[in-house]
């Protein structure tokens, strides 16, 4: 895929899953990853599909705060494509019910954020 198509392609996807995580958090949301993560020279949007994910420090990122996690809905490899940053463990303990109830899964790997 030639790179405008892929980023198109890839920021129509970013800004779905943006406007949805953005009625779950006040509009807190920002867009993150357009391109998935690639060691080629072929460019490749981020999926179509959206997974969830809780990131903090245990997972091997330095957060500049400490006022929680980082929430982001990922496709299938793990490239963010929208995150929330400054989630309490209760507004992630809610996040996970309403993520059930709307049939996101739980992503299980690493997560690729913006750097």
């Amino acid at each position: 895929m030639q790179y405008f198509q892929a980023l198109k392609l890839g920021q129509k996807r970013v800004a779905e899953a943006r406007a949805y995580l953005n009625t779950l958090t006040d509009g807190r949301a920002m867009p993150a990853l357009a391109l998935a993560s690639t060691t080629s020279n072929i460019w490749q949007p981020v999926g179509e599909e959206n997974l969830y994910a809780f990131v903090d420090e245990s997972a091997g990122f330095v957060l500049t705060d400490n006022s929680g996690y980082i929430l982001a809905l990922v496709d299938k490899t793990g490239s963010s494509k929208t995150i929330v940053q400054g989630v309490t463990p209760k507004q992630k303990e809610n996040l996970e019910k309403v993520f059930k109830a709307d049939n996101i899964p739980k992503f299980e790997g690493k997560v690729i954020l913006p750097v």
